[in-house]
């Protein structure tokens, strides 16, 4: 799918891409969305594929990133801060260990509960997108806390990117 370059094309990918996902997640017995992840991850370098070991490790990853978003958002455009979207002490040469954190902070969360809020973080991340201009969306540099790139890019990875992740992870969990 090509990358969105207008508001419209954020907004109906984001949503169409949450809507696979929740469809793959719908097509999976309570069995399989309880379930540890079977699939052999032999030759597959990217932590994500040790760390996250079944669906609520998937959407919890997925609901961290999006309250990231919407945490750097607010505290830049609301809070008047100017601040870099990862929290310290994390950069992006270590954010791994980040991932790594949210996983061990939601060991007791209950699936149940990561859909919900992954599905309320969604519905949030929605309607700040809405709420956005085209301009303030998609131009480069446009606040000096976005650096050399614009505030979609962000958006597109908290959603589209993450959902095909996502989406990606839960196929393969499916093959297993």
């Amino acid at each position: 799918m090509a990358r969105p370059k207008t508001k419209k094309e954020l907004l109906d990918q984001a949503t169409t891409e949450f809507h696979k996902l929740g469809e793959i997640i719908n097509s999976m017995t309570p069995t399989q969305q309880e379930a540890n992840f079977t699939y052999d991850i032999t030759g597959k370098k990217e932590a994500h594929w040790a760390r996250d070991k079944n669906l609520r490790d998937v959407l919890i990853h997925v609901y961290e990133w999006q309250q990231l978003l919407l945490h750097w958002l607010k505290r830049n455009m609301d809070d008047g801060e100017n601040t870099p979207f990862l929290p310290a002490p994390y950069k992006w040469n270590n954010y791994a260990d980040m991932n790594v954190e949210f996983w061990k902070k939601h060991q007791q969360t209950s699936l149940n509960d990561a859909k919900s809020m992954l599905l309320a973080s969604h519905k949030a991340v929605i309607d700040v997108i809405e709420s956005l201009s085209e301009e303030v969306l998609f131009t480069k540099a446009m606040y000096p806390w976005v650096g050399s790139s614009n505030i979609a890019s962000y958006c597109i990875s908290a959603t589209c990117a993450h959902y095909t992740w996502a989406i990606k992870k839960l196929k393969l969990a499916l093959k297993g």
